[in-house]
């Protein structure tokens, strides 16, 4: 049994190598020069570095990007900035219903501890602080009939 999954296993392996043969004689690529290669390097380990939530210096970035690249990468790096603090600037409407439902989170967690440690009464009494606090955070999300 061991034997035949050997033989499938470098079945496989052959039929791999077979395949990606064919696909490099469909599909030849041409070779980096040394300087080309270089800079491909860098940039993959850059890009490692980023992955991995790593600062990256800028001017490493300004010496491995070509000077469009770098315009590109400093236009984008500035639409997220103006992103970040469009986000930072809530309007206060939003505040207050965050608010509201954080404290109606806060209160249906003591209501579960109680409940779970059978005190139904203090329990019941949380889920009705909580019906509260969701009723008001509602009227603040709703527009205002006038």
């Amino acid at each position: 049994m061991n034997d035949w999954c050997d033989s499938q296993k470098k079945r496989n392996s052959n039929f791999r190598k077979l395949l990606q043969e064919q696909i490099d004689k469909a599909n030849p690529r041409r070779k980096l020069t040394s300087e080309e290669d270089k800079r491909y390097s860098k940039l993959e380990s850059i890009a490692d570095k980023l992955r991995r939530g790593e600062n990256v210096q800028n001017r490493q970035l300004q010496t491995w990007l070509s000077e469009d690249e770098y315009t590109q990468f400093e236009y984008e790096w500035q639409e997220q900035l103006e992103l970040r603090s469009e986000l930072k600037d809530k309007p206060s409407d939003l505040k207050r219903y965050e608010e509201k439902l954080r404290e109606a989170t806060f209160n249906y967690n003591r209501a579960e501890g109680h409940s779970n440690k059978g005190r139904h009464s203090t329990a019941k009494k949380f889920y009705s602080k909580i019906e509260s606090l969701c009723e008001d955070a509602i009227e603040i999300l709703l527009p205002r009939r006038r």
